[in-house]
């Protein structure tokens, strides 16, 4: 079916003066933004020397926790590693050799480059054995270096109690760790 003649409208092209011609309005309105942008407020972090200010439910890092004599807290019982939807955490369970428990991880390992951030592992975990921290500065050069085992996990807590950045959720409350009040 033809469009009938009256329905189509024609369109001028817009005529372009002397200064439109010479480009001088957009030339003037580019440098209106650059003088703006010299002057306004810097946006921009110089990230190692600055750091930046995390909100405080920040999820960085993991860390293992260990209890009160330095032994691992994690149980093996698999509810992180089920829980996980990105499945990053790879756990081997292991007799345990201390008389509290039936197990232990022999091996903990989770991929922080598959790993999504989500806390589904830190909600999961029965006894606050790993948890993500306030630490944003996660670099490796191979992706060796960036599937952390047990010991580089228990390392991070030992850095994090060291500097006084344990994370707020901890503990969680009756209805989850994001209601959770910051504490000052």
């Amino acid at each position: 079916m033809a469009i009938a003649e009256k329905d189509v409208k024609w369109v001028e092209a817009p005529r372009m003066g002397l200064l439109d011609k010479l480009y001088l309005p957009a030339i003037f309105q580019g440098l209106g933004t650059t003088i703006r942008h010299m002057f306004g407020k810097k946006m921009t972090q110089q990230f190692p020397e600055e750091r930046p200010q995390l909100p405080p439910h920040y999820r960085g890092v993991h860390r293992l926790n260990r209890d009160e004599t330095g032994r691992v807290k994690c149980v093996a019982c698999y509810m992180c590693s089920t829980a996980c939807p990105a499945r990053c955490i790879d756990i081997v369970a292991a007799p345990s050799p201390w008389p509290d428990r039936e197990k232990y991880p022999e091996v903990f390992v989770i991929d922080e480059l598959r790993c999504i951030y989500c806390g589904m592992c830190e909600q999961a975990c029965p006894c606050d054995a790993i948890e993500l921290t306030q630490l944003a500065d996660l670099t490796g050069l191979t992706r060796q270096e960036m599937m952390f085992d047990k010991e580089k996990l228990l390392s991070v807590f030992d850095q994090t109690v060291a500097m006084g950045t344990d994370p707020v959720r901890t503990h969680s409350g009756p209805l989850g760790i994001a209601s959770e009040p910051q504490v000052s």
